[in-house]
């Protein structure tokens, strides 16, 4: 368990978030066609994995955002907004906001994803749902960038997620 907060208030994840170096786990999550996708969707390109709470809310919406304008030049990185929003949801934001470069990516079949990376809130309101965390995959599937963010009201490093790859 890693322990984090919600507006002050400690609550906990199921694991740890993958390490640098570490291989990055499958996942298996649903796109806005209702299609099941997988790690290997995206294979020859960088992954940000954008881990977000709910499009919901305003953090998750400005994360989002921040990350579309930011790779929309990027053309071997893709980055994925991961939620339990159900994919029509996600659908109905990105398009409401012009976001053309971020893949939504819902948890609605399983949470698995959230397990595996270690990002699943075990306690508190959010039970169930994510923690906020921005991992970096490489090219051959290796993490090279993990952030769990300590306050779940706060922002990602975007800068750290996103220099990494050069």
């Amino acid at each position: 368990m890693t322990e984090i907060t919600l507006q002050g208030n400690k609550i906990n994840t199921n694991g740890e978030a993958p390490k640098v170096g570490e291989e990055a786990p499958d996942f298996l999550l649903v796109d806005s066609e209702l299609n099941n996708v997988t790690l290997s969707a995206y294979k020859d390109k960088y992954i940000v994995l954008n881990i977000i709470p709910s499009l919901d809310t305003p953090v998750c919406q400005k994360s989002t955002k921040i990350f579309n304008e930011r790779i929309a030049a990027m053309t071997d990185v893709v980055v994925l907004a991961v939620s339990a929003d159900l994919p029509f949801a996600m659908k109905r934001f990105c398009t409401s906001e012009n976001i053309n470069s971020v893949i939504p990516l819902s948890m609605m079949r399983s949470r698995n994803f959230a397990k595996d990376y270690g990002v699943l809130l075990v306690d508190g309101p959010l039970s169930g749902i994510t923690a906020r965390a921005v991992i970096v995959i490489d090219k051959n599937n290796k993490i090279i960038h993990s952030e769990l963010v300590s306050e779940i009201a706060n922002e990602p490093n975007y800068d750290d997620a996103l220099n990494c790859m050069s």
